[in-house]
Protein backbone atom coordinates (compact mmCIF):
# COMPACT_ATOMS: atom_id res chain seq x y z
CA UNK A 1 0.00 0.00 0.00
CA UNK A 2 1.20 3.23 -0.72
CA UNK A 3 2.31 5.51 2.24
CA UNK A 4 0.01 8.35 3.73
CA UNK A 5 0.72 11.64 2.41
CA UNK A 6 -0.06 14.79 4.76
CA UNK A 7 -0.76 18.47 2.60
CA UNK A 8 1.17 21.71 4.12
CA UNK A 9 -0.64 24.99 3.74
CA UNK A 10 1.78 27.11 1.85
CA UNK A 11 1.58 30.54 1.08
CA UNK A 12 2.73 31.43 -2.73
CA UNK A 13 3.40 34.72 -4.44
CA UNK A 14 2.33 34.85 -8.33
CA UNK A 15 2.41 37.40 -10.96
CA UNK A 16 -0.86 37.78 -13.22
CA UNK A 17 0.01 37.30 -16.59
CA UNK A 18 -1.41 41.00 -18.02
CA UNK A 19 1.58 41.45 -20.06
CA UNK A 20 3.23 37.89 -20.66
CA UNK A 21 4.77 37.52 -24.38
CA UNK A 22 7.17 35.74 -26.01
CA UNK A 23 9.49 38.81 -27.70
CA UNK A 24 12.71 37.96 -27.07
CA UNK A 25 14.58 34.27 -27.02
CA UNK A 26 16.84 33.23 -24.19
CA UNK A 27 16.03 29.33 -24.40
CA UNK A 28 15.21 26.81 -26.94
CA UNK A 29 11.46 27.13 -25.95
CA UNK A 30 11.09 30.68 -26.99
CA UNK A 31 9.92 31.57 -30.51
CA UNK A 32 9.06 34.96 -31.39
CA UNK A 33 7.37 33.77 -33.88
CA UNK A 34 5.01 31.41 -32.22
CA UNK A 35 2.03 33.96 -30.64
CA UNK A 36 1.15 33.79 -27.21
CA UNK A 37 -2.72 33.36 -26.92
CA UNK A 38 -3.60 36.01 -24.27
CA UNK A 39 -6.67 35.32 -23.06
CA UNK A 40 -5.87 31.17 -22.80
CA UNK A 41 -3.34 32.17 -21.10
CA UNK A 42 -4.77 34.06 -18.74
CA UNK A 43 -7.63 31.44 -18.42
CA UNK A 44 -4.53 28.87 -17.37
CA UNK A 45 -3.31 30.84 -15.12
CA UNK A 46 -6.47 31.57 -12.83
CA UNK A 47 -7.05 27.86 -13.29
CA UNK A 48 -3.60 27.53 -11.09
CA UNK A 49 -4.50 30.42 -8.61
CA UNK A 50 -7.92 28.77 -8.28
CA UNK A 51 -6.40 25.30 -8.12
CA UNK A 52 -4.32 26.23 -5.00
CA UNK A 53 -7.28 28.29 -3.25
CA UNK A 54 -9.26 25.04 -3.50
CA UNK A 55 -6.65 23.04 -1.68
CA UNK A 56 -6.29 25.36 1.40
CA UNK A 57 -3.55 27.48 0.16
CA UNK A 58 -2.70 31.44 0.93
CA UNK A 59 -2.13 32.99 -2.76
CA UNK A 60 -0.89 36.87 -2.59
CA UNK A 61 0.24 38.64 -5.92
CA UNK A 62 2.61 41.29 -7.43
CA UNK A 63 1.41 43.97 -9.61
CA UNK A 64 2.56 42.89 -13.20
CA UNK A 65 4.65 45.87 -14.82
CA UNK A 66 4.25 46.49 -18.80
CA UNK A 67 7.53 45.59 -20.84
CA UNK A 68 8.07 42.61 -18.61
CA UNK A 69 6.87 39.86 -20.45
CA UNK A 70 8.14 37.18 -17.99
CA UNK A 71 7.67 39.07 -14.70
CA UNK A 72 5.06 36.25 -14.81
CA UNK A 73 7.36 33.75 -13.29
CA UNK A 74 7.37 34.71 -10.05
CA UNK A 75 9.93 31.48 -8.59
CA UNK A 76 12.52 33.18 -10.59
CA UNK A 77 12.66 36.03 -8.80
CA UNK A 78 13.82 35.07 -5.61
CA UNK A 79 14.32 32.32 -2.69
CA UNK A 80 13.04 32.79 0.68
CA UNK A 81 14.20 30.42 3.65
CA UNK A 82 12.99 31.17 6.90
CA UNK A 83 11.07 34.58 6.34
CA UNK A 84 14.81 35.54 4.83
CA UNK A 85 14.57 36.65 1.34
CA UNK A 86 17.77 36.54 -1.42
CA UNK A 87 16.52 38.49 -4.42
CA UNK A 88 17.57 37.61 -8.27
CA UNK A 89 20.33 39.25 -10.83
CA UNK A 90 19.08 38.25 -13.72
CA UNK A 91 21.85 36.24 -16.44
CA UNK A 92 19.65 38.10 -19.48
CA UNK A 93 19.62 41.98 -19.25
CA UNK A 94 15.65 41.19 -20.83
CA UNK A 95 14.51 40.17 -17.92
CA UNK A 96 17.06 41.68 -15.19
CA UNK A 97 14.75 44.67 -14.45
CA UNK A 98 12.23 42.01 -13.11
CA UNK A 99 14.42 41.60 -9.93
CA UNK A 100 13.38 45.72 -8.57
CA UNK A 101 9.28 44.85 -7.94
CA UNK A 102 9.35 41.78 -6.78
CA UNK A 103 12.03 43.50 -4.58
CA UNK A 104 9.90 46.02 -3.20
CA UNK A 105 6.62 43.82 -2.90
CA UNK A 106 9.27 41.94 -0.29
CA UNK A 107 9.96 44.88 1.60
CA UNK A 108 6.67 46.65 1.75
CA UNK A 109 5.78 42.84 3.16
CA UNK A 110 8.29 43.30 6.04
CA UNK A 111 10.64 41.48 4.84
CA UNK A 112 14.92 42.27 4.35
CA UNK A 113 16.23 41.35 0.80
CA UNK A 114 19.41 40.39 -0.13
CA UNK A 115 20.95 41.09 -3.61
CA UNK A 116 23.30 38.96 -4.63
CA UNK A 117 26.10 39.58 -6.35
CA UNK A 118 26.41 36.79 -9.02
CA UNK A 119 24.26 35.62 -11.11
CA UNK A 120 21.56 33.99 -9.30
CA UNK A 121 17.94 33.44 -10.66
CA UNK A 122 15.93 32.35 -7.51
CA UNK A 123 13.86 29.37 -6.86
CA UNK A 124 14.69 28.64 -10.68
CA UNK A 125 17.95 27.46 -9.93
CA UNK A 126 18.28 27.38 -5.77
CA UNK A 127 15.26 24.79 -4.55
CA UNK A 128 15.10 24.40 -0.99
CA UNK A 129 14.46 20.46 0.24
CA UNK A 130 14.34 20.18 4.06
CA UNK A 131 17.80 19.98 5.24
CA UNK A 132 19.86 21.92 2.21
CA UNK A 133 19.07 24.10 -0.58
CA UNK A 134 19.64 22.07 -4.12
CA UNK A 135 21.47 24.48 -6.29
CA UNK A 136 21.17 23.96 -10.36
CA UNK A 137 24.45 25.86 -12.51
CA UNK A 138 24.94 25.08 -15.65
CA UNK A 139 22.86 27.93 -18.16
CA UNK A 140 21.96 30.64 -15.74
CA UNK A 141 23.00 30.63 -11.53
CA UNK A 142 26.39 30.70 -11.54
CA UNK A 143 28.36 28.33 -8.33
CA UNK A 144 29.40 31.82 -6.91
CA UNK A 145 25.41 32.38 -6.46
CA UNK A 146 25.41 29.16 -4.38
CA UNK A 147 28.24 30.12 -2.30
CA UNK A 148 26.80 33.32 -1.52
CA UNK A 149 23.13 31.75 -0.71
CA UNK A 150 24.98 29.39 1.80
CA UNK A 151 26.62 32.23 3.52
CA UNK A 152 23.30 34.14 3.90
CA UNK A 153 21.00 31.29 4.62
CA UNK A 154 23.61 29.47 6.62
CA UNK A 155 21.97 26.19 5.10
CA UNK A 156 24.16 23.41 3.59
CA UNK A 157 24.07 24.13 -0.82
CA UNK A 158 24.24 21.37 -2.42
CA UNK A 159 25.69 22.28 -6.05
CA UNK A 160 24.04 20.34 -9.54
CA UNK A 161 25.26 20.59 -12.74
CA UNK A 162 22.59 21.08 -15.78
CA UNK A 163 23.57 19.46 -18.83
CA UNK A 164 20.83 20.05 -21.86
CA UNK A 165 19.50 23.26 -22.51
CA UNK A 166 15.91 22.51 -22.73
CA UNK A 167 15.73 21.83 -19.10
CA UNK A 168 17.94 25.18 -18.02
CA UNK A 169 16.93 25.78 -14.81
CA UNK A 170 16.79 23.51 -11.71
CA UNK A 171 13.10 23.87 -11.79
CA UNK A 172 12.41 22.48 -15.27
CA UNK A 173 14.43 19.30 -14.22
CA UNK A 174 13.34 18.50 -10.23
CA UNK A 175 10.92 19.20 -7.57
CA UNK A 176 10.45 18.50 -3.93
CA UNK A 177 8.07 16.47 -2.87
CA UNK A 178 8.23 16.43 0.69
CA UNK A 179 11.22 17.42 3.19
CA UNK A 180 12.61 14.31 2.28
CA UNK A 181 12.50 13.13 -1.43
CA UNK A 182 12.29 14.43 -4.68
CA UNK A 183 11.23 13.79 -8.67
CA UNK A 184 13.65 14.44 -11.18
CA UNK A 185 14.86 13.95 -14.61
CA UNK A 186 18.07 12.09 -14.52
CA UNK A 187 19.44 12.75 -17.74
CA UNK A 188 19.15 16.64 -16.94
CA UNK A 189 22.24 16.43 -14.84
CA UNK A 190 25.96 15.47 -15.36
CA UNK A 191 27.26 11.98 -14.42
CA UNK A 192 28.31 13.31 -10.98
CA UNK A 193 25.35 15.34 -9.98
CA UNK A 194 23.12 12.34 -10.92
CA UNK A 195 25.54 9.75 -8.85
CA UNK A 196 24.50 13.02 -5.46
CA UNK A 197 20.73 12.94 -6.64
CA UNK A 198 21.03 9.01 -6.31
CA UNK A 199 23.37 9.20 -2.94
CA UNK A 200 21.14 11.54 -1.37
CA UNK A 201 17.54 10.58 -2.71
CA UNK A 202 17.48 6.66 -3.13
CA UNK A 203 13.99 6.45 -2.90
CA UNK A 204 13.36 9.36 -5.66
CA UNK A 205 10.11 9.27 -8.49
CA UNK A 206 12.01 9.50 -11.45
CA UNK A 207 10.55 10.90 -14.75
CA UNK A 208 11.12 10.19 -19.00
CA UNK A 209 11.96 12.41 -21.08
CA UNK A 210 8.42 12.85 -22.10
CA UNK A 211 7.44 13.37 -18.46
CA UNK A 212 10.32 16.47 -18.46
CA UNK A 213 9.27 18.11 -21.86
CA UNK A 214 5.77 18.30 -20.65
CA UNK A 215 7.20 20.01 -17.90
CA UNK A 216 6.12 17.36 -15.42
CA UNK A 217 9.06 18.68 -13.48
CA UNK A 218 7.84 21.88 -13.16
CA UNK A 219 5.72 20.90 -10.69
CA UNK A 220 4.61 22.13 -7.19
CA UNK A 221 3.78 19.63 -4.15
CA UNK A 222 2.40 20.15 -0.99
CA UNK A 223 3.41 17.42 0.58
CA UNK A 224 0.51 15.15 -0.91
CA UNK A 225 -1.32 17.24 -3.59
CA UNK A 226 1.03 17.77 -6.35
CA UNK A 227 0.29 20.42 -9.22
CA UNK A 228 1.25 18.90 -12.30
CA UNK A 229 0.95 19.69 -15.98
CA UNK A 230 -1.42 17.09 -17.58
CA UNK A 231 0.82 15.78 -20.29
CA UNK A 232 3.09 14.00 -17.76
CA UNK A 233 1.06 10.88 -17.33
CA UNK A 234 3.57 8.26 -16.73
CA UNK A 235 4.95 10.95 -13.96
CA UNK A 236 1.29 11.43 -12.53
CA UNK A 237 0.86 7.48 -12.45
CA UNK A 238 4.47 7.45 -10.53
CA UNK A 239 3.13 9.59 -8.14
CA UNK A 240 0.02 8.23 -7.11
CA UNK A 241 1.69 4.92 -6.52
CA UNK A 242 3.56 6.75 -3.96
CA UNK A 243 0.51 8.18 -2.43
CA UNK A 244 0.84 11.85 -3.28
CA UNK A 245 -2.37 12.57 -5.16
CA UNK A 246 -1.50 14.43 -8.75
CA UNK A 247 -3.56 17.63 -9.45
CA UNK A 248 -3.55 18.68 -13.01
CA UNK A 249 -3.05 21.82 -14.16
CA UNK A 250 -2.76 23.47 -17.94
CA UNK A 251 -0.24 26.42 -18.59
CA UNK A 252 0.63 24.80 -21.92
CA UNK A 253 0.56 28.25 -23.25
CA UNK A 254 3.78 29.64 -20.79
CA UNK A 255 5.20 26.23 -22.40
CA UNK A 256 5.83 28.75 -24.96
CA UNK A 257 8.45 30.96 -23.09
CA UNK A 258 9.92 27.84 -21.07
CA UNK A 259 7.62 27.79 -18.14
CA UNK A 260 4.97 25.90 -16.29
CA UNK A 261 3.63 25.76 -13.14
CA UNK A 262 6.27 26.18 -10.87
CA UNK A 263 7.87 28.71 -12.85
CA UNK A 264 4.70 31.16 -11.88
CA UNK A 265 4.90 29.98 -8.08
CA UNK A 266 7.08 31.63 -5.67
CA UNK A 267 7.12 29.76 -2.35
CA UNK A 268 7.37 32.23 0.56
CA UNK A 269 9.08 30.54 2.85
CA UNK A 270 8.52 32.59 6.36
Amino acid sequence: MPESRVARPRRYLVCEPRFFAVRYAINPWMRPDRPVDFSLARRQWLSLVDAYHRHGHTVETVEPLPGLPDMVFAANAAVVVDGRVFGSRFHAPERRPESMPYAAWFKAHGFDVQHPESVCEGEGDLVPAGRWILAGTGFRTTPEAHREAQEFFGVPVIGLTLVDPYFYHLDTALFVLDEENVAYYPEAFSPGSREVLERLYPDAVTATREDAMAFGLNSVSDGRHVFVSPGATALAGRLADRGYVPVPVDLSEFHKAGGGIKCCTQEIRS
